[in-house]
């Protein structure tokens, strides 16, 4: 199967790597040789941006995004740097941003506690009051255009559709947004203004706190819910125990008509604030955060207390693991990394189940093989620990010292899928490809547990099966 063509560049931008592609255009990552700093470019085709064209409004969408986004600067939005044309296409040179959206923690079931469901809230109402103090209404908040970084900061993105207050700007854009986020007076072809975000912001915070959007089905569906009915109450459960004090002001925010609900952000963000009663996390806890590309094993219902007790005011544990046991791995590791052991011991233990797998991943992590079996042969008081930790211990071992085989000499695993895996797999992650899958070539058995392990360090479900269905196109 022929590769997608990536330029070169865009005006003066070197593109590294491709995050995205589309029917209307692509995102690729670039670095920005003034600034020094990595780019996103967003692009559509030219095509699409002449007059008459039946992709119009999506081409409208696409300049009022640079214009809408280009007019904000604060650091909750993702920040669009210049607004340029190639030879066939359109781009948009933004701010580059690490992390997974808000969708992608809710499809994984996270449980979100109560401080970081307010420093989320907190940081999205402070962003939105920015840009309405400034005439722009997003009109597309929901969780896939909220990205939380993975230092905890949360950034919006996506001003495809917003409005700008006194601009010719469209009433194209009027019935456009999400089922489920977009507010009644959308659907009654009302006058659409900044509360049409609060709505929005309200709707994001129920699931938050509940786990399930307030207004879910098919778009007519949600649409019929959205306009009639008012959603069902935080459920009495162990999941929202504690969380029903922030019922009130979520639901001034669902409000049916704009009159009724908060009139600015800073009016919601103050109301959460009395509820919370205490102080607010600027970021979301670094033990929620999902590092793109990992796995996580975290159960619904949070951190246990015997955990949380364990961590001395630190942040706990992933729950589901023996803090005795990953407090000796931590140890064990820190005579090697210092001070970075605590952080790579819960990154690890977010992605698996097992002692053998986690010691895998954290040896795999050393510099050296020498690192590599010292650390295993140090951290063998860990086998003590668990009923299965021997023969774990010794697999990881074991593993360490064929680590160095020729990956063409495993079964089914040659040169040529190995260089497809790189191309497929650049198209996704950029230059970084080699790496992962040199790594995942020295683990894998055989040719499909190779494309298994390189599929983990693809952040996004979609995103992954494309690459398991192209680069198994070729076998």
């Amino acid at each position: 199967m022929s590769q997608p063509f990536i330029p070169e560049r865009f005006g003066k931008y070197p593109v590294s790597g491709i995050l995205g592609r589309g029917a209307m255009g692509a995102v690729y990552k670039a670095f920005d040789p003034d600034i020094k700093r990595a780019v996103a470019i967003k692009t559509i085709r030219l095509d699409l941006l002449q007059d008459g064209s039946p992709a119009g409004s999506l081409a409208a969408r696409f300049r009022n995004e640079a214009q809408a986004a280009g007019r904000l600067a604060h650091p909750g939005i993702v920040a669009v740097y210049e607004f340029g044309q190639s030879d066939d296409c359109a781009f948009i040179a933004m701010e580059y941003v690490e992390g997974c959206n808000l969708r992608e923690y809710f499809a994984r079931k996270t449980a979100f506690e109560e401080a970081d469901i307010v420093s989320i809230m907190v940081q999205l109402l402070e962003a939105l009051g920015h840009a309405h103090e400034r005439k722009v209404w997003h009109r597309d908040i929901k969780p896939s255009n909220l990205i939380i970084m993975s230092d905890g900061r949360l950034k919006i993105a996506d001003f495809g559709i917003a409005r700008i207050e006194a601009t010719e700007m469209t009433q194209v854009f009027t019935v456009m947004g999400t089922p489920g986020y977009i507010p009644p007076e959308v659907y009654r072809g009302e006058a659409v203004d900044h509360r049409a975000d609060i709505f929005a912001a309200g709707a994001v915070m129920y699931e938050l706190l509940t786990g399930e959007p307030p207004f879910a089905g098919a778009a007519e569906t949600a649409k019929f819910k959205v306009c009639n009915e008012d959603p069902a109450p935080v459920p009495a459960d162990d999941r929202a125990c504690g969380l029903a004090h922030f019922d009130p002001a979520v639901m001034k925010a669902l409000a049916k008509t704009p009159d009724q609900r908060f009139q600015t952000a800073a009016s919601f963000r103050e109301a959460l604030l009395a509820a919370h009663a205490r102080p607010v996390n600027a970021t979301v806890s670094e033990a929620t955060v999902i590092v793109p590309g990992e796995r996580r094993s975290r159960d619904p219902r949070g951190p246990s207390s015997a955990n949380a007790a364990s961590t001395s005011g630190r942040t706990p544990w992933p729950a589901g693991w023996d803090p005795a046991t990953l407090g000796c791995v931590e140890v064990q590791l820190a005579q090697l990394v210092g001070p970075m052991a605590r952080v790579l011991v819960q990154r690890a233990a977010r992605r698996c189940a097992d002692v053998d797998t986690l010691l895998n991943i954290l040896a795999g992590g050393l510099d050296s093989v020498d690192e590599q079996r010292d650390f295993l042969s140090k951290v063998s008081v860990v086998a003590a620990k668990t009923a299965q930790g021997r023969a774990p211990i010794r697999l990881a071992a074991e593993a360490i010292v064929t680590d160095s085989r020729a990956p063409t000499g495993q079964p089914g695993l040659g040169a040529e899928q190995i260089e497809r895996a790189t191309r497929v797999l650049a198209m996704h992650i950029g230059p970084l490809a080699r790496v992962v899958v040199k790594r995942a070539s020295d683990r894998a058995r055989d040719l499909e547990q190779f494309y298994s392990l390189i599929a983990e360090g693809i952040p996004g479900e979609l995103d992954r099966e494309a690459f398991l269905r192209d680069v198994r196109a070729g076998r």
